[in-house]
C-alpha cells in the first residue's frame, strides 16, 4: 500500500506550529495526531492520521509516553486487551509504545479503569 508521506509531512508542520500544551492525565485515552510511520510502525488513519491512545506515562507538561489502541482482535503477546473503550473492544499495541509531544493529542476519549490500568503495567514490566 502506498502510503502518502507528502501530505502527513504538511500536516506535521501545521502541528509543530501549534502554540500550547493539553492538560491530560496518565490513564486518559485520546485521539492522536500518530501520522504516517515506516514500514510497520502504526500508522494513523484516516485523512487527519488519528489513533486513538493511552497516556501510559507522564514525563511534564509537554511530552507523554502512550501506547497506540487497536480494534482488531489478533492475538499476540504485544497486544494486550484492555476491554471496552467508547463501545469498542480495545487493545493496547504495547509493542509500538513512543513518546509524543502533547501537541498531537486532539481530544479525550474517555479514562482507562486502574484495575484495568495496572495489569497492564504489570504486563509491560513482565516483558522488559
Amino acid at each position: 500500500m502506498e502510503k502518502d508521506f507528502d501530505n502527513w509531512n504538511s500536516q506535521k508542520k501545521d502541528i509543530h506550529l501549534l502554540n500550547g500544551s493539553k492538560f491530560y492525565h496518565v490513564r486518559d485515552v485520546w485521539w492522536c495526531l500518530i501520522g504516517i510511520n515506516v514500514g510497520f510502525e502504526e500508522d494513523g488513519k484516516n485523512i487527519d492520521f488519528q489513533r486513538p491512545v493511552l497516556v501510559f506515562k507522564s514525563f511534564g507538561q509537554n511530552i507523554c509516553l502512550v501506547i497506540p489502541l487497536t480494534t482488531s482482535l489478533k492475538k499476540h503477546k504485544y497486544r494486550v486487551p484492555l476491554g471496552l473503550i467508547r463501545g469498542q473492544k480495545a487493545s493496547a499495541v504495547v509493542s509500538q509504545i513512543r513518546v509524543v509531544d502533547t501537541k498531537r493529542l486532539v481530544n479525550k476519549i474517555g479514562v482507562l479503569e486502574i484495575g484495568v490500568f495496572e495489569r497492564l503495567r504489570k504486563i509491560i514490566k513482565d516483558l522488559l
